[in-house]
């Protein structure tokens, strides 16, 4: 039995030695995993692993193992790490912590004589689409080429040092230049990106490119109608004029275009004539508020202290410039220590509206920073996190929580070239639901805490109490689980695009895989009330049918039982007709009788003949009554003699037999009256 187990044991060392060198598995824990998945099948492993489009293994393959062959010819390297894997110690589920074998050993596959029947494959191609910025380069590349070849192909196309390249968007999370792309088990399409923190923006993307795409888009513009206090969201084409906008409010607000009086339009939207591409709106969505224009007089003071205003701030931007040109301190060139002309703040202290607050935040942060900025959330913390968390697993998002502090020096340089970069203003519009809140005041801050503590707990709160004012601004990525909120970053003021993109990207492959969960359990929670609807339903209809069989039943017997009680009431009063005809018949006259007497005998239409003696005097009223009281009324009979045919119910019923001819004797016939 021992001699049984050390063979047994020998086997299966071979078998994951084949293994890995056939996969370039070099995790030797994850190759015993596999091959015990497969009942230490060595070809339905490989083929579990390797896709069947490279070429199909055949499916007789034993687990006996022995000398090895392989695909090709291996390198110098390979051969070297073949050796010593195979004059080494045999691996075992043990053994997971030592140093894997070199990667190089994926380029060929030592296997068992019982396998010289694999059939030799053509090797894999993958397809890379890899971003970087506002450019894009397709790839198709061996599987057996590595990470660091890819990035070398990269500096030739893009013109970046492949030391400063930072190549994102692996399944597996971040590998190592070395890596082969076998090991990686990619698909065969697949989209990477490109960061380069260390490498500042350039401004070499052709204008037109842009300017075209922009024509391109369609713009979501939410446009407020302040007298009546409704919002119109309304999608344009990028080549819309902004005259043609004004026209279409115009329509819908019954406000001539000449007496509207717009907010939120930027500076650079001065001609009617311009499109909503070049207008410098921001994209894909855009708020503006429209009201009708006072009268001049009413409108004239404050249109000249906006003008003053104006002016005012042209200055300060000329003293700004000089000011960086002379080395002025570094408080002063950031607003931090003028005191000539203060900022207005971003929040009002005290406020107690939050939505009133969020509005006036995001009129100043457009005011200080342009248009093109993050969509803010206008309303409270606890609906924003509603928004975020707790609709259909498929329409959830990452909460973004961007809290500014003027005193900060690092406030002007984030908002302007951080929070308004495009690429970081649209990856936040699709993929977060971002709010906004100004910390600068402190009873502004401590709203902000107590909001956080309701919400979060209180472990984010003390999170926040940490931080500096230096430090800010700051910006937590909240995810919504089952039971809790979670934040996954805190990312400060002192970062670049490129660090603050990879970031929120990080945080996106977080989401993303917990999203994939929740969408499978609710699908699956919604097939299994789909069923319970479906069997309710059938159920009820079932139940539906059934009432309406009975009540169809009931009616049915309700019916036959009326028309029973008809007929025998009909039958009870024929009865009670016959009798009384009956009784009101004169006695029928002996034969011996001197007076003339008429003898006469009727067929029924059954065959039966009724026979009896009447006066030849007798009125023919009488003979009728006589044949209605055995159950044939006048109304449905008629008498009717043989020869010749003649019908006595048309005579007058007043006259006598023997003026009827019907004496001494008659056979008369009954007939239904049709």
């Amino acid at each position: 039995m021992a001699s049984d187990s050390g063979e047994s044991n020998m086997d299966r060392e071979m078998i994951l030695a084949d293994f890995q060198a056939c996969t370039g598995i070099d995790n030797i824990a994850e190759a015993i995993t596999l091959l015990e998945l497969n009942n230490w099948d060595l070809v339905a492993a490989i083929n579990g692993v390797i896709p069947q489009e490279n070429g199909i293994l055949q499916s007789d393959f034993t687990s006996e193992a022995s000398q090895a062959t392989m695909y090709g010819p291996p390198s110098h390297s390979e051969a070297a790490d073949a050796a010593a894997r195979s004059a080494g110690p045999p691996p075992s589920s043990s053994s997971s912590s030592s140093s894997p074998p070199s990667s190089s050993t994926s380029a060929f596959c030592p296997i068992s004589p019982s396998t010289r029947h694999i059939v030799e494959r053509q090797p894999r191609m993958i397809n890379f689409r890899v971003e970087y910025r506002q450019r894009s380069v397709e790839l198709v590349l061996e599987e057996s080429r590595t990470v660091g070849e890819i990035k070398g192909i990269l500096q030739t196309e893009l013109g970046i040092p492949a030391s400063k390249m930072h190549l994102k968007g692996w399944k597996s999370g971040d590998v190592s230049d070395t890596t082969v792309l076998r090991s990686l088990h990619l698909p065969k399409n697949n989209s990477l990106y490109v960061l380069t923190p260390d490498i500042a923006p350039t401004a070499s993307t052709s204008k037109n490119s842009a300017l075209q795409d922009s024509l391109n888009q369609n713009f979501l513009l939410v446009i407020s109608h302040r007298e009546a206090q409704r919002d119109y969201s309304l999608n344009f084409p990028g080549s819309k004029t902004i005259q043609e906008v004004k026209r279409n409010i115009s329509d819908l607000t019954n406000i001539p275009v000449r007496h509207q009086q717009w907010e939120g339009w930027p500076a650079s939207a001065s001609d009617d004539s311009m499109t909503l591409a070049l207008s410098g709106i921001s994209y894909p969505c855009h708020h503006l508020s429209v009201c009708r224009r006072s009268s001049p007089a009413n409108a004239q003071e404050p249109t000249e202290e906006c003008t003053d205003v104006h002016m005012i701030s042209d200055s300060e931007g000329d003293d700004f410039e000089d000011a960086s040109e002379f080395g002025v301190d570094d408080s002063e060139m950031f607003g931090m220590g003028t005191t000539g002309c203060r900022k207005s703040p971003m929040m009002p202290e005290n406020s107690e509206n939050e939505a009133d607050a969020l509005l006036h935040f995001t009129a100043e942060f457009s005011s200080r920073y342009g248009e093109t900025h993050p969509m803010f959330y206008i309303g409270s913390l606890e609906a924003a996190s509603q928004e975020a968390f707790y609709g259909k697993a498929r329409d959830r998002k990452l909460l973004a929580i961007y809290l500014h502090n003027d005193e900060s020096v690092l406030s002007n340089v984030f908002c302007s070239q951080m929070m308004c970069a495009d690429s970081i203003v649209s990856y936040l519009s699709q993929n977060f639901i971002t709010w906004a809140w100004d910390v600068t005041k402190e009873a502004n801050k401590a709203r902000l805490l107590t909001m956080c503590t309701r919400h979060f707990g209180s472990v984010v709160t003390q999170t926040i109490r940490t931080y500096k004012t230096d430090q800010f601004p700051l910006l937590l990525i909240v995810m919504g689980k089952r039971t809790s909120n979670e934040v996954l970053n805190v990312i400060q003021g002192n970062t670049t695009v490129d660090e603050l993109m990879m970031r929120l990207m990080g945080a996106m492959e977080i989401f993303t895989a917990q999203q994939q969960e929740d969408i499978k359990d609710e699908d699956e929670r919604e097939a299994r009330e789909m069923v319970k609807r479906e069997q309710d339903e059938a159920y009820r209809l079932s139940l539906e049918a059934d009432r309406k069989k009975r009540e169809a039943q009931e009616r049915e017997e309700a019916e036959q039982v009326r028309l029973e009680q008809m007929r025998k009431e009909q039958e009870e009063e024929k009865e009670a007709i016959r009798l009384s005809l009956e009784q009101t018949l004169p006695p029928e006259p002996d034969e011996e009788s001197v007076e003339q007497i008429s003898k006469l005998r009727i067929r029924t239409p059954s065959g039966e003949f009724l026979e009896r003696r009447f006066l030849g005097s007798c009125q023919l009223q009488v003979l009728f009554d006589f044949v209605a009281s055995k159950g044939f009324p006048f109304e449905g009979f008629k008498i009717l003699t043989t020869f010749p045919r003649r019908n006595i119910t048309q005579l007058d019923p007043g006259s006598t037999l023997l003026e009827a001819k019907l004496f001494p004797q008659e056979t008369l016939f009954l007939e239904a009256k049709e």
